[in-house]
């Protein structure tokens, strides 16, 4: 239940994050390799299931184990905890497998109470530093562990510095300090009607146990379910000796970065702060002074970095940090605290880094023979690349710069201004575009963060919670804009005179950390360097292709920008919607016979045939797979009287009748009623007309502009397998007829859209007419699950909550039920055709969980939106490497 850490030993390693946390299996790995870490020991994640099960209750000899542990500790670090003449004194943090910044509760300096305040004054010989310790110490025991409101506490300690006259903690004195810790004590007397806890045993189980229930907070939720982090894992507790960086003068803390965060630059970055404790520059309470500083930023910053200050620890933190990077071979997050002279390490863990300088430091790692090719490949998050994939701000547009502060974390972003996170979820929910604007930002704003389009703050530096944690996101930040001065009463904030409200709108800059009044407006990013560098390496990887979902030219041309290798899906309807041919396509619904009904589709004919040959053009060659008519006829009436009066004069008839015939055809579930293939049968001339434009317009460009083509006919809907027999035979007569007509012939293939549990089932004798199967994932799913993507939000979002559901099968494939639907239609397709082509181009087919599910049983590509398809071409990759 318990591992050691500490001088040079440790019970766990690296290996063993699901038992001890990514923390502490860190610190485990670290004391092992001989990094200076103070001694400690994990509490397993075991443990942490374990107590939720049993109603906080704790396994049998957990606590002798503790106590224990406690003696070993203090052996290793020459103290005792309790010990009123020599101290020890501890942190109890958490320690989830995976990173979750600040989403979990720490207590520092625990084990001070009136009689080890007096050991700790003759360890350091400092009445100041004793009485901060324990004013910080009450203050946040207090509000981690016995749940009181961090704001009492901040308006005592706001209210004495003004009655003093003071602005910074620095500037407190040692009795001004020990008269804030009783009123502290008071408080906790007033609101919980009971003494602050003076049992260091006690304040230690307190601890423990409120460690384990932030696992289950709100904010810890939010992120797991924001991340994809199962709720059952659990978190580890890490009790672990106090290190003092506020022991004066030789003392300091810090955070660190082996390489950018931001630019993946191989550069050792960081801040520091001289005398402070580690929250002071994590929660961004004090600005931070830089760890190095090279010519550029020499010239700006008025504060010396540690390499000036502190020359003998700056040099052996590098020797650390290089020794740690080698270790662990990627980009390392390191915390450190100076005491009294002697680094401490504190934590090690993979940095988060934006995906540029993810990609960055990959393709760096590779050329330094640190990883292989397939280990960075598996470095760069598919859904991270969204990021790269989105416009940026014009940088030929001049700029109202209001207020400047670091560059934490890049990109930019336009948005409303709202000041509180409850805002910005509600302003989103609206539709509005907004910037979250805060003095400083916490855990508990972990929300708002995420519905924000870009962050902003008054304080910190580029390690504060805020840049983590906007990093990690993809979120544009500019944090430590010190001339900002936010007033939450008034929800206004004032910048050198200018007034901004709440719903005024701003621009950030989060490569430049700049502030800009008003909207600058956007352009399209520039996919090269990097990006072409990784994707190229990733391609060479993958088996699936991958397709784009297209329905216009401009579709088109993103997908080939992105790297698709054909169309997997273009939908024909769409098209019916361009400039006015909308009218046409109606009096073709609305007509009485066969007649009327050709009439009107001789109008679209050339319409479609156009679209079709701008769309291969674009795609140059590469295949095409065109759906033809799927939906309802209903999503094309016109249900306004001045449309309904439109249609009537283009037919000549009254609008009665065009209204007779739209109530006629109205149906009670048109999702299950008359589309797909079943228009095909009911109304033939429609998949004639459509099947005409695609092989006119692919022979014209054959014949005049020598394109190489090969369209795929794709039926939608299909059931029955006499359905797919009675449409391909008219299907290959349309294209016949045409070939003959143009004299070319082209390849071409006719295939189907399994879309329904039937034709799964049926797909060893779909195979026998079908030369390709593309697997319409959105519909096989509400159709094997019996619910409606339109309808299914509200309880969805319920089983979400309720844990019933892990994901959204609508966004990722329910493989147990639908996937199984899935592998079976491909085996069996396959076993009749072995040359079939597979292919999925529902919504799934971006998504890169269900990409590794689509590679194990063996499709040959997935077809996504434009926008998705760097994403699924990492995903396809990683997948191979996966298997």
């Amino acid at each position: 239940m318990i591992y050691f850490f500490g001088n040079g030993e440790a019970d766990g390693k690296v290996t063993m994050k699901p038992i001890l946390g990514g923390k502490g299996a860190n610190l485990a790995e670290m004391s092992r390799i001989g990094i200076p870490v103070p001694a400690g020991f994990t509490i397993s994640t075991e443990v942490c299931t374990y107590f939720f099960h049993h109603d906080g209750a704790y396994p049998e000899k957990l606590r002798e184990q503790v106590d224990k542990m406690l003696a070993k500790v203090g052996k290793a670090m020459g103290n005792r905890f309790g010990d009123a003449k020599n101290p020890l004194l501890l942190s109890v943090r958490s320690g989830a497998r995976v990173s979750m910044p600040g989403m979990m509760d720490t207590v520092l300096n625990l084990g001070l109470n009136s009689e080890t305040l007096q050991g700790l004054l003759k360890q350091s010989g400092d009445e100041r530093f004793v009485y901060d310790c324990y004013r910080r110490f009450i203050h946040m025991y207090s509000n981690v562990v016995l749940d009181l409101p961090h704001e009492r506490f901040e308006e005592a300690l706001t209210h004495m510095k003004k009655s003093l006259g003071k602005q910074q903690d620095m500037e407190v004195t040692a009795e001004e300090w020990k008269g804030l810790a009783e009123q502290y004590k008071a408080v906790v007397l007033e609101e919980t009607g009971k003494p602050f806890p003076e049992d260091p045993l006690e304040q230690l189980w307190g601890a423990i146990g409120a460690v384990f229930h932030s696992w289950n907070s709100d904010r810890a939720n939010t992120y797991r379910r924001l991340n994809n982090i199962p709720h059952d894992w659990g978190t580890a507790v890490n009790v672990q000796a106090m290190v003092f960086g506020n022991m004066g003068m030789d003392s300091a803390t810090g955070v660190a970065f082996t390489r950018d965060p931001a630019t993946g630059d191989n550069r050792f970055f960081g801040e520091f702060l001289i005398n402070a404790q580690g929250e002071d520059v994590v929660a961004g309470i004090r600005t931070p002074q830089e760890i190095t500083l090279d010519g550029k930023n020499r010239a700006k910053s008025p504060h010396l970095a540690m390499e000036e200050v502190m020359p003998e620890l700056y040099q052996e933190l590098v020797t650390v940090y290089k020794r740690l990077e080698g270790h662990f071979r990627d980009m390392q997050d390191l915390e450190f605290t100076i005491q009294k002279g002697k680094l401490w390490l504190l934590q090690t863990r993979n940095g988060k880094r934006t995906v540029q300088a993810a990609l960055r430091i990959a393709l760096d790692m590779v050329k330094e023979g640190l990883i292989s090719q397939r280990e960075a490949i598996l470095r760069v998050k598919p859904e991270d690349l969204n990021q790269l994939l989105h416009p940026m701000l014009d940088g030929k547009v001049a700029r109202n710069v209001i207020a400047t502060g670091v560059p934490a974390s890049p990109g930019g972003a336009v948005g409303e201004v709202v000041f509180t996170p409850e805002d910005a979820v509600q302003w989103v929910a609206e539709g509005h575009k907004v910037i979250l604007m805060r003095e400083e930002t916490s855990p508990e704003d972990i929300h708002g963060m995420h519905a924000a389009q870009g962050i902003v703050t008054a304080r910190g530096g580029a390690t504060s919670h805020a840049a983590v944690v906007a990093r990690g996101m993809g979120r544009p930040c500019v944090s430590g804009c010190h001339d900002l001065e936010i007033d939450q009463k008034s929800q206004t904030c004032t910048v050198k005179g200018q007034v901004i409200k709440k719903g005024d709108w701003i621009t950030i800059d989060g490569d430049q950390g700049q502030v800009i009044l008003g909207r600058i407006p956007m352009i399209e990013p520039q996919l090269t360097g990097d990006f072409d560098k990784f994707m190229k390496m990733a391609d060479t990887v993958r088996h699936l292709k991958v397709r784009a979902n297209a329905d216009t030219p401009v579709d088109a041309e993103n997908a080939v920008r992105f790297g698709a290798e054909g169309i997997g899906l273009c939908r024909t309807e769409h098209m019916f919607f361009k400039d006015n041919r909308i009218l046409a396509v109606r009096e073709m619904i609305l007509a009485h016979d066969e007649a009327g009904r050709r009439a009107a589709l001789d109008k679209i004919m050339p319409m479609q045939r156009s679209d079709f040959e701008e769309i291969f053009r674009v795609m140059k060659g590469r295949p095409v797979t065109i759906r033809l008519l799927d939906p309802p006829l209903h999503e094309f009436l016109p249900h306004e009287v001045k449309e309904q009066t439109d249609v009537a004069q283009v037919m000549g008839v009254e609008l009665k009748e065009i209204q007779a015939r739209v109530g006629a055809l109205k149906e009670f579930n048109p999702m299950l009623g008359h589309r797909g293939c079943r228009l095909g049968i009911t109304f033939p001339e429609i998949y004639e007309m459509q099947v005409r434009a695609i092989m006119e317009a692919a022979c014209n460009l054959v014949k005049n502009e020598g394109f190489a083509i090969i369209p795929e006919i794709m039926i939608p809907l299909v059931g029955l397998p006499q359905e797919l027999k009675f449409l391909k035979e008219r299907t290959l007569k349309v294209c016949a007829e045409v070939m003959e007509a143009s004299g070319v012939k082209i390849d071409y293939l006719v295939g189907t859209m399994i879309e329904l549990p039937r034709a799964a089932l049926v797909a060893d004798v779909l195979a026998e007419d079908a030369e390709f199967f593309s697997f319409g994932t959105n519909d096989l799913t509400q159709t094997t699950l019996g619910i409606s993507r339109d309808d299914a939000t509200p309880f969805i979002t319920a089983y979400l909550e309720k844990g019933l559901v892990a994901v959204d099968p609508f966004v990722s494939l329910d493989q147990s039920g639908v996937g199984q639907l899935v592998e079976m239609g491909v085996k069996k397709g396959r076993a009749v055709r072995k040359s079939i082509k597979v292919g999925v181009c529902g919504e799934h087919g971006g998504d890169p969980a269900s990409i590794g599910f689509f590679e194990n049983v063996g499709l040959d590509y997935v077809s996504c939106s434009p926008f998705r398809v760097p994403v699924a071409r990492l995903a396809a990759a990683q997948a191979v490497i996966a298997r």
